[in-house]
């Protein structure tokens, strides 16, 4: 009797967790999320793939786009600013030589202490993006709290710039949710990913320019949407060689406005 029960709670304990593990298992088969962007990125020139992500679907329900068409050697150069770090200005002189625009995806912090370089980069033909006011996990903050995390960003950015809408949303870290992306795209947003990346953003890990022209060049592929981030010092001065090698391959440089755009 006394092994029975020491036997029944252990039971109980086991039927719990079952039931915990089945709701979870639902939860994710659902596809709700959240999900943390990330790809199986391109090798050989073969195309990089979200096939096996589990939120598939779910961009394509809400027209979300991390590349553009497979079957044209164009390119869509994305830079994320969430702060300054002394590079941006050059990156822009190297855009400006080589006539390549580019997609910005600024904070809240980036639109409150670089007004100049904002200013630039519509003056230039560049396109400014919405990457959040405070940079938070879009999943754990109410529909309204990102709302006004969005609308903060768009409406210094319109004062600052006269750039007439922003129409382009990158959120914090690739995390995104059924409800952020439904959110985003009622605020007349396109959620942005991408399809070409490398680990550029630890300022204290930069291994080099040669470094950073290797890790995009190795994973060009026709309609990619490449993920810079603008506090690399790698980036930047590899920049104008990057671009030099992919039209040398044959490709063409696109702004967001002129995607082709194809489901995911």
């Amino acid at each position: 009797m006394k092994q029975r029960g020491i036997l029944r709670p252990a039971l109980m304990l086991l039927m719990s967790l079952a039931v915990m593990l089945s709701i979870a298992g639902a939860a994710l088969a659902g596809g709700s999320g959240p999900f943390h962007f990330g790809f199986k990125k391109s090798v050989n020139g073969q195309l990089p793939s979200i096939n096996e992500e589990g939120f598939k679907e779910l961009l394509q329900k809400y027209d979300a786009i991390f590349m553009g068409d497979a079957e044209q050697k164009e390119l869509y150069l994305t830079f994320d600013n969430g702060y300054e770090n002394g590079y941006t200005s050059r990156i822009l002189d190297t855009l400006k030589e080589k006539k390549v625009p580019a997609t910005f995806f600024v904070t809240g912090h980036y639109v409150k202490t670089q007004e100049d370089l904002l200013k630039r980069m519509t003056a230039e033909g560049h396109i400014i993006g919405n990457h959040s006011w405070n940079h938070p996990d879009v999943t754990t903050i109410s529909a309204e709290k990102l709302t006004e995390e969005l609308e903060r960003v768009k409406k210094e950015v319109m004062r600052i710039t006269g750039q007439p809408d922003m129409k382009y949303l990158r959120t914090p870290r690739g995390i995104f949710d059924e409800r952020s992306l439904a959110t985003s795209k009622q605020l007349g947003y396109t959620n942005v990913f991408w399809s070409l990346a490398y680990m550029d953003w630890d300022v204290k890990s930069q291994r080099g320019a040669q470094y950073a022209y290797d890790k995009v060049t190795a994973q060009l592929h026709p309609g990619a949407v490449i993920l810079l981030h603008s506090i690399s010092k790698d980036n930047t001065e590899a920049l104008g060689r990057i671009i030099d090698e992919a039209r040398n391959r044959g490709y063409e440089f696109k702004s967001l406005d002129q995607m082709q755009k194809k489901a995911p």
